[in-house]
């Protein structure tokens, strides 16, 4: 049984810094993707980052240049640096994961992962 486990949420005032974790365990895949989403209240969940198990990225145009995605293989844990943070970041964020084809084809922003965690709840003050 995959399990994601989010941490590191918290309050910030704008331009702070968090940085998320995502600790897995039970994974099957023998090659993955792994992504971070976020939904603030009344809006869509929009995907924020991703990270394949090659080690390749892709940030979302909102956050490029804010946030960095990153893991640890050896801690099997992902990690989202979010930097210059603004009020408009402020949101639940979630990793997810799923099997490779889904960083290769980008389909991954559309939130078809297979395993999602629990969230971690970022707030942002003005």
């Amino acid at each position: 049984q995959v399990q994601l486990v989010e941490s590191g949420g918290g309050s910030v005032q704008s331009g702070g810094s968090l940085r998320l974790s995502c600790a897995a365990s039970g994974y099957t895949y023998r090659s993955y993707c792994m992504a971070w989403f976020r939904q603030a209240p009344g809006k869509d969940r929009e995907g924020v980052a991703a990270i394949s198990s090659s080690g390749g990225t892709n940030v979302a145009d909102s956050v490029k240049g804010r946030f960095t995605v990153s893991q640890d293989n050896a801690k099997n844990t992902l990690y989202l640096q979010m930097n210059r943070l603004k009020p408009e970041d402020t949101a639940m964020y979630y990793c997810a994961a799923a099997d490779f084809s889904k960083c290769l084809l980008g389909s991954w922003r559309g939130g078809a992962m297979d395993y999602w965690g629990k969230g971690t709840l970022v707030t942002i003050s003005s």
